[in-house]
């Protein structure tokens, strides 16, 4: 019996520890001001990725910049954004084609929320068949919401041939997508549908664009470092030795 009692003991404290080291299925964190980075989870090679997007509260409705990657989480981001903030999302933007970009992109158009992508990402969504947005950007392009103004920037080929960047030129923030890869990234990841020939120049065209930012996005992984851009090309470099 004492044998049995501790069996069960095992197997509960077992399952209560899987329980806590469960990663949520969507975390929410405070970057600076009224912005904040959220990041869902899908599996690559059987591994769970995290996937990151920004989002901006401004007193028109917030801006959310990328989609979750995760799709049971599209109605959880937005019921977040009201509970937390008062407020609801009234833009999408998507940086790139791939799905961890633009999975809710039809759902949020559904919910009354503007989206949008670059032409070129709309072309190449339409041939691969992935969710496209209701409004089209045809160049860089600077939004306005409530307070706040940001720009569109199309800097070359990387990841993909469409991705682009989002700078926050006051807070001196910029939403890299996977074009930027994290300094706790060791390869390139997925090169499916990359340029890594015009990568190396579309880094170096962004890094003279927009000077010092004092807090870079990439699409995957840690964010909280600033040498992001320079590890992004250290990776391209190594790349092209092997």
């Amino acid at each position: 019996m004492k044998q049995f009692i501790l069996f069960i003991t095992a197997i509960l404290f077992s399952s209560l520890l899987s329980a806590q080291t469960k990663k949520a299925a969507l975390t929410i964190t405070h970057l600076t001001g009224d912005f904040y980075v959220y990041t869902t989870y899908n599996e690559y090679k059987g591994t769970a990725v995290p996937s990151n997007g920004l989002y901006l509260v401004t007193n028109a409705g917030v801006v959310i910049i990328d989609s979750p990657w995760d799709t049971t989480q599209f109605q959880p981001l937005l019921d977040s954004i009201q509970v937390k903030h008062h407020q609801k999302a009234v833009i999408c933007i998507a940086t790139h084609w791939h799905e961890d970009r633009t999975a809710a992109l039809e759902y949020y158009k559904q919910k009354g929320i503007k989206t949008y992508t670059t032409k070129q990402t709309d072309e190449i969504s339409i041939q691969g068949n992935k969710k496209r947005a209701e409004f089209l950007i045809s160049k860089d392009t600077v939004f306005q919401v409530g307070q706040y103004s940001f720009q569109t920037y199309y800097g070359g080929q990387g990841h993909t041939s469409d991705n682009i960047v989002i700078w926050f030129e006051k807070d001196k923030i910029l939403h890299g997508g996977c074009l930027i890869k994290s300094i706790e990234a060791t390869d390139l990841g997925y090169l499916g549908d990359a340029n890594t020939k015009e990568w190396p120049a579309t880094i170096k065209n962004i890094q003279l664009k927009f000077k010092d930012p004092h807090f870079i996005i990439p699409g995957h992984g840690e964010w909280l470092s600033k040498e992001s851009l320079n590890h992004t090309l250290k990776l391209l470099k190594e790349y092209k030795k092997k």
